[in-house]
């Protein structure tokens, strides 16, 4: 599983629904009861764990963001308000936790592995104003997005600025290595906006494509900044192939449940409307597994839901098949490929607390 995104071309869409078809028939407690048998270290909640090396995340990050025009400042504070779920910096702490421990059992974050934290927090941010500005996005967290409060023109110059800002940081880590992990990130992010303006007609073709896209947009950020964590904190490659397949693997679950919560959730749940990706015209997990039950589909997806009562239809469609259940499978696989590869690294309370954020991947609501 945890190579669809490299082989994707050459596994056909019958074959990965086959896969899931009988992974469905396999216990999900089995599933999640690696958390409880890989070792003896006693359970952690995760963000408690990790509170410690996060603690003025935000204000650190404000201080990265030395700007003179207060309207600017403004802008790049927005979203750095520290009510978001900082679910990105948490994985990269425990990650360089976890491997410190498992290099040489010290327990300290360096200074070095903190800054990736906040630099792929930011990178983040600076792709959430970018994407509100192409998707032409109301609202964002609970609140307006920051192209509804300043114009499009404004918000993409922000997020220009943001992540021009994390690229210094990165600079002063001062490690080529780093630099060249983390800047694929950046480059992953335009790549898979690019795969997202497109779509296949193949069916086959078009669920590798969504994929590949859903490794781009949200999980390279994840594993690069694991691996670029496990770098700095210990020599040997093979720890440094664990922690970006741990990344990859549970950032493509989690856009995988987010894909998910767009049909079972609530806009006041999300933060942000509902339907929002078929209104874009996208077709994620849940309409591509709908779309073998309904193939009336098909042509909804190469018009991207334009026509009147496509977006209506096309959600009916997904909440009568098992496109949702079947979505939830696939990201429980993934999961679970993240646990199996996360599990070879030495018993710590941060190895446990990143099994366990597998399973709250899962159970999120918004």
């Amino acid at each position: 599983m945890c190579h669809f995104t490299q082989r994707s071309s050459t596994l056909s869409f019958p074959k990965i629904c086959n896969i899931f078809w009988r992974f469905q028939h396999t216990s999900t407690s089995h599933l999640c009861s690696c958390s409880k048998t890989v070792s003896n270290e006693k359970y952690q909640d995760p963000f408690q764990l990790g509170r410690k090396d996060l603690k003025n995340l935000y204000e650190d990050i404000k201080k990265e963001l030395l700007v003179s025009t207060a309207e600017l400042k403004e802008m790049c504070d927005y979203y750095f308000d520290g009510k978001g779920k900082a679910f990105r910096p948490m994985i990269v702490v425990l990650m360089a936790r976890a491997c410190n421990i498992h290099h040489n059992n010290s327990r300290e974050v360096q200074a070095s592995q903190r800054s990736v934290a906040i630099i792929a927090e930011m990178i983040h941010t600076a792709s959430l104003v970018h994407d509100d500005v192409i998707d032409d996005a109301n609202s964002r967290r609970g609140k307006m997005t920051v192209n509804q409060i300043w114009g499009e023109r404004k918000a993409v110059l922000a997020g220009d600025f943001i992540l021009s800002a994390a690229s210094v940081a990165l600079a002063r880590i001062g490690n080529t290595t780093i630099i060249s992990v983390l800047t694929q990130v950046i480059e992953d992010l335009v790549r898979g906006e690019f795969l997202q303006l497109g779509s296949k007609e193949n069916e086959n073709e078009r669920f590798a494509h969504y994929l590949e896209k859903t490794f781009k947009k949200t999980a390279s950020l994840i594993a690069n900044s694991c691996k670029a964590v496990s770098i700095l904190g210990c020599p040997d490659p093979k720890v440094h192939e664990i922690a970006y397949q741990y990344g990859k693997n549970v950032g493509i679950a989690f856009q995988l449940i987010d894909d998910v919560l767009d049909f079972t959730s609530c806009a006041d749940r999300l933060g942000k409307p509902t339907a929002a990706d078929l209104k874009l015209g996208l077709a994620t997990g849940p309409v591509l597994f709908a779309c073998r039950q309904f193939p009336e589909m098909n042509a909804m997806i190469m018009r991207r839901f334009s026509k009147p009562g496509d977006v209506e239809r096309a959600r009916k469609y997904v909440l009568q098949s098992d496109g949702v259940q079947q979505t939830t499978y696939l990201a429980q696989r993934y999961c679970h490929e993240a646990t199996r590869e996360i599990s070879k690294l030495r018993p710590s309370p941060e190895r446990e607390a990143l099994i366990q954020l597998t399973e709250m991947v899962l159970l999120r609501d918004k």
